[in-house]
């Protein structure tokens, strides 16, 4: 499994969260009754992603701050789910479905092929920090395997073919 539910943790690490960041987390939580302002969590977790690029121990402490609940609470969650980074990552993040139905159609052997293509495993980031390679439970594309997310972005019917394309063409800054 590639999703590390240990986050990365430097205790000298401190962050701040822009005041852009802030604004937009006070109008998610206002969409809340008083008293259910926990329910923001998952939104303001991805918030917090979008601007740093992963979700850090003490930013994870801050929202719990922000939300007035316990640190726990907010760990619970971001190591729960797979699409939270809990430790650095590449620009671009390839996300492989790795269940059964993208199996039988070829995941495995495209997994395969960006470790070789990329000289990552699952779980790294290259040298120059363009892509991480992780994989991931159901993508809910079963059709249309082996299936791939980046960015909220899903490529489908991947062969070694497309999928050398499709890297060229992140790299290449032409899908953003």
């Amino acid at each position: 499994m590639s999703h590390h539910s240990q986050p990365t943790y430097d205790p000298n690490e401190t962050i701040t969260f822009s005041p852009a960041l802030t604004e937009e987390m006070k109008a998610v939580v206002a969409q809340f009754p008083e008293g259910k302002t926990k329910s923001a969590l998952l939104r303001l977790l991805h918030l917090v992603q979008r601007e740093f690029g992963w979700v850090s121990v003490p930013a994870m402490d801050q929202v719990a701050a922000f939300l007035n609940i316990q640190p726990i609470e907010v760990y619970e969650v971001a190591t729960f789910y797979t699409m939270f980074h809990l430790q650095p990552v590449g620009k671009h993040v390839l996300e492989v479905c790795r269940t059964g139905p993208c199996m039988l159609v070829g995941s495995d052997s495209l997994i395969d092929h960006f470790e070789k293509k990329l000289n990552i495993k699952v779980g790294e980031t290259t040298e120059d920090g363009l892509f991480t390679l992780k994989t991931v439970e159901c993508l809910g594309g079963c059709g249309y395997g082996p299936l791939l997310q980046c960015k909220n972005r899903f490529h489908e019917h991947l062969t070694l073919e497309k999928a050398d394309a499709l890297l060229e063409q992140y790299k290449n800054g032409e899908i953003q």
